[in-house]
């Protein structure tokens, strides 16, 4: 269950309560007259099955709320309610699959931000992906996977291409060009401190490295796990199970490929270089595409006409303002 808070103007109170009223996924419905001071209006609470949100959020901005208005979601962890039961059972579908396009575009707009955070995580990130590489080690390898916050995004650019979001498409190339290419001067200036030093030389990246070699030398599978990674990344994202992004932080090179790219500049390699560009880019390529195929699909299924598991349909009325 969400709990649905809507500020009203006075003139639209009723539209909206019969909105809510009307819609099977709703299990309780409170108004309070004249409680908003900013904006001016009523208050509207309303507790909405998953499966609807989408539908009465349509029906919503329908009727202006969103402008003149406020509207916002929680999360409900425990609903004690038979009402609630029935609401549940009445909303079409399954709340595991429901997406709630509001809540992608408005989360993924947010996290996509380039911000000092955003940039230092990722220079973080390839910072050690970088020393993996001397190392040879799986395990920071993992470690720079999962420190690396470009999924968000690339999920963004996804959302962009597929809701025809230009402001939400560029502020993810932007982040994603603008962070690797600081992350990646970032890192290299350290490796050229560590050449300087005497801590790496070519042969830190010319000696035999079965446990990073992958990490700039793309096959076929590269395309494959990435593809894959993203899919499941979306998937994550659209229905709030965020704890299984940590399997896709996992399974993508970005990253690495990042650090690699980093620590063969400042060695002059320029065959790992390549390698690591197109490992890179290979990665890229296919989350982005893995989250416009996996977001158009759920939109198309979220369109299909779905009945509740009581045989009921029902769809947000038009109502006039």
């Amino acid at each position: 269950m969400l709990h649905l808070r809507v500020t009203s103007p006075p003139d639209r109170t009723a539209a909206v309560a019969t909105l809510l009223q009307e819609c099977p996924g709703v299990a309780s419905l409170a108004v309070v007259r004249g409680a908003s001071i900013r904006p001016p209006g009523d208050l509207v609470l309303a507790d909405v099955a998953r499966e609807s949100t989408d539908e009465v959020l349509t029906g919503l901005r329908g009727l202006g709320i969103d402008a003149d208005g406020t509207i916002s979601m929680e999360t409900v962890d425990t609903a004690v309610s038979r009402a609630a039961e029935r609401a549940e059972r009445a909303a079409p579908g399954e709340g595991a699959d429901a997406v709630i396009w509001d809540e992608v575009v408005r989360r993924t707009s947010d996290d996509a931000v380039l911000s000092w955070t955003f940039l230092a995580f990722l220079f973080l990130a390839t910072a050690l992906a970088a020393i993996a590489v001397v190392l040879d080690s799986a395990i920071l390898v993992i470690g720079a996977m999962v420190v690396g916050p470009e999924f968000v995004p690339l999920a963004a650019v996804a959302v962009g291409l597929v809701h025809g979001r230009i402001s939400l498409l560029r502020r993810g190339v932007v982040t994603l060009v603008v962070g690797f290419v600081c992350a990646i001067a970032a890192t290299t200036v350290l490796c050229l401190l560590a050449r300087a030093g005497g801590w790496i030389s070519a042969a830190s990246i010319e000696r035999p490295r079965p446990l990073t070699a992958f990490i700039w030398a793309p096959d076929r599978w590269s395309f494959v796990v990435a593809f894959i990674a993203g899919v499941a990344g979306v998937l994550s994202l659209t229905s709030s199970k965020s704890a299984a992004l940590v399997g896709v932080f996992i399974s993508v090179t970005t990253v690495p490929a990042a650090g690699n790219f980093a620590i063969a500049l400042a060695l002059g390699d320029l065959g790992e270089m390549a390698g690591s560009a197109a490992q890179l880019g290979v990665n890229i390529a296919a989350i982005v595409l893995a989250g416009v195929a996996t977001l158009a699909i759920q939109r198309a299924v979220g369109r299909a006409p779905h009945r509740g598991r009581s045989g009921a349909r029902w769809k947000a009325p038009t109502i006039s303002r």
